[in-house]
């Protein structure tokens, strides 16, 4: 289709994009074309992909490969086929003309509205581009528009990128052939063009509208209905499920990150579970949930430097090899508290998207936000509505993945109660969730052996996520399996406990302070098997719940174990509740008082780790020590 209006002194030559059909043509007018072959009788001179025609001319000074300019004397029938027959122009090619590109003519079609009634057509979609893929044969591109998703391939030589020019996030007209690949709708392109500006942002305002309507959840509802605290998280549980929904339809990965324990675990596999089959469903890539999902627990309860690191590395180098958008980071039992800072604005360079999930002290709240709030795009924490660490991450992130993919709840509905075990919580909620348990069949009993095996098989898998043996585990797959996995875990890890509290117990020092607290000391560097499950973290918990089953959980009772430059407490609810006891504040107080201790840690009020310089080890333990002696209930 043309513009037969010249606003300039120089004559027109049209130019056919390479879509073009002969009935795009105009008998009369010029256009630019290249000889494609020479004969006796004249040359074949080519206008677009499939419109050529035949100049009758014996001139030998034209060849194979010039440009020229030619009009078109005639269009008819010949063979049941239409043959074009050309005069030379009287513009020479390369002289002073003006050029307009004729476009072929063909009524956009919606993406939404391609089926197998298409295939063989040609067809024109407009839409966005979410990702361009390189192939070992053609470019692929993932394309968008306001009704639903396809993928264009564009063909050259096998591994060269076409339309090199043409980026994320352009918004284009393809033009191509209806084909299926993979069972699902693709369009093999003739021509891919970007939109003019105005067309552009008229299309990126429908998409964005439609996006938004399908990314919200359907289902916003919570296992415990008549929860005050999960209710108030109710609106930012169904923000943080609609941002991870809206990053999948925007063709963004999602980095997952949890701290590697029991509670961590069931939060990452919660959401992991709710995500891959929405993913398998919107993606035409077979390996879908392994290019654009990555789940990667923590071993500290915070979002480390060295993860923020490996994460950005990865997700950049993702963009330069494969095309792909900066991810969406999802942290899970983690991210709330100042020591999350530091990573959080690294990746805020970047200018990546941030959600977290977290029930941590987050320090101060005020109008229902913490110092975390100015790094992080969205921030679910119980502190933030007047809870505590006792409503768990591992619950919080089922109830939010039940709200990104309702379809998954009744696979996961146990999750909290083993979360909740593993995490030595106690609440309404808790136990309303471990009644939701028992009716999946797992007593409190069964889910303590299961978050015991979730943390010893997390010792040894490291940093790796260990998907399918932790499916396994926590019982979503094969239940026989999952019966014999159990019980070859639980022994093992019986047997190593059992080693190492014969070490630690006896050496454990207990003094019993004015205010009525019981002060439990282990150096765990001296008086505990290194390098071996438990860790210094696990072991003084299993310390710490050895003595307390001696005196009972309404005693004040802290154990605090040490090594060289570092100190890991544990203590009874009484110490927070009672005594108004925060970890937290401790260690602020200690950087205050000893600052070149470079004191540095955190977590829950009554269980968490301190970090500091090894020479001034005795001077931070006697300040920490001092603190809990002038605790006053």
């Amino acid at each position: 289709m043309k513009n037969n209006k010249n606003t300039s002194t120089n004559p027109i030559v049209y130019v056919l994009n390479p879509s073009c059909q002969i009935e795009d043509l105009e008998i009369g007018s010029d256009y630019e074309g290249v000889i494609t072959r020479v004969e006796k009788y004249g040359f074949f001179v080519s206008l677009s992909k499939s419109v050529y025609g035949l100049l009758r001319t014996r001139n030998p000074k034209e060849k194979v490969g010039n440009k020229i300019v030619v009009k078109i004397a005639e269009i008819k029938p010949h063979k049941g086929k239409m043959d074009v027959d050309l005069s030379y122009s009287k513009i020479k090619y390369g002289n002073d003309y003006e050029t307009k590109t004729v476009k072929r003519n063909v009524k956009r079609t919606k993406i939404g509205d391609l089926s197998e009634d298409n295939l063989g057509r040609n067809v024109a979609i407009q839409g966005e581009i979410i990702q361009i893929q390189q192939t070992s044969g053609p470019t692929i591109f993932t394309i968008r528009d306001e009704t639903d998703i396809t993928w264009s391939a564009a063909f050259n030589e096998p591994g060269v990128r076409m339309y090199p020019e043409l980026e994320v996030d352009d918004v284009v007209e393809i033009l191509g052939e209806v084909s299926i690949h993979g069972g699902k709708i693709q369009i093999e392109s003739e021509t891919i063009e970007k939109l003019d500006k105005t067309e552009e942002e008229k299309l990126k305002e429908l998409i964005d509208k439609s996006i938004d309507q399908k990314a919200q959840p359907t289902d916003t509802s919570v296992m415990i209905e008549n929860s005050e605290v999960l209710n108030k998280l109710r609106p930012k549980l169904a923000e943080a499920a609609k941002a991870i929904r809206r990053a999948i339809l925007d063709g963004r990965s999602i980095l997952v990150r949890h701290h590697a324990d029991a509670d961590g675990i069931c939060a990452g596999i919660a959401v992991e579970q709710a995500v891959l089959p929405i993913l398998r469903e919107e993606s035409n890539d077979a390996d879908a949930e392994w290019h654009f999902f990555k789940r990667s627990p923590s071993k500290a309860p915070f979002y480390e430097l060295e993860d923020v690191v490996k994460d950005l590395s990865y997700a950049l180098e993702d963009m330069e090899r494969h095309g792909q958008k900066l991810p969406l980071l999802v942290l899970l039992d983690n991210g709330s508290t100042e020591e999350d800072v530091a990573a959080l604005r690294h990746s805020k360079v970047y200018g990546i998207e941030s959600v977290v999930v977290d029930h941590h002290y987050p320090g101060e709240v005020e109008n229902g936000r913490a110092l975390i709030d100015n790094y992080v795009d969205i921030h679910v924490n119980p502190y933030l509505v007047g809870g505590d660490s006792q409503l768990t991450a591992g619950a919080l992130a089922v109830e939010l993945a039940g709200m990104i993919n309702p379809d998954v709840r009744d696979k996961i509905r146990h999750f909290p109660g083993i979360a909740a075990v593993g995490d030595h919580a106690e609440c309404m909620e808790v136990d309303q969730y471990l009644k939701i348990a028992e009716e999946e069949g797992y007593t409190r009993d069964d889910l303590d052996k299961v978050a015991t095996c979730v943390d010893f098989e997390a010792y040894f898998l490291r940093f790796m996520n260990g998907r399918g043996v932790m499916n396994t585990i926590l019982g979503l797959e094969d239940k026989q399996r999952q019966e014999e996995l159990l019980d070859v875990l639980i022994t093992e890890s019986d047997k190593r406990v059992e080693t190492q509290l014969k070490a630690a117990l006896p050496n454990v020092e207990t003094e019993y302070f004015d205010n009525g607290i019981q002060f439990n000391r282990l150096d765990v560097e001296k008086y505990a098997h290194k390098f071996t499950y438990p860790a210094p973290g696990k072991t003084t918990g299993y310390v710490h719940d050895k003595l307390v089953q001696e005196k009972g959980e309404d005693k004040p009772i802290m154990t605090l174990a040490n090594g060289p430059d570092f100190a890991v407490l544990r203590a009874t609810e009484v110490i927070k509740n009672e005594f108004e006891f925060n970890l937290n504040d401790v260690i602020t107080k200690i950087q205050e008082e000893i600052p070149q201790a470079g004191a540095d840690g955190g977590g829950h009020e009554v269980a968490g780790s301190l970090k500091f310089v090894e020479g001034l080890e005795e001077e931070v333990l006697a300040l920490f020590t001092q603190e809990v002696k002038n605790l006053k209930r």
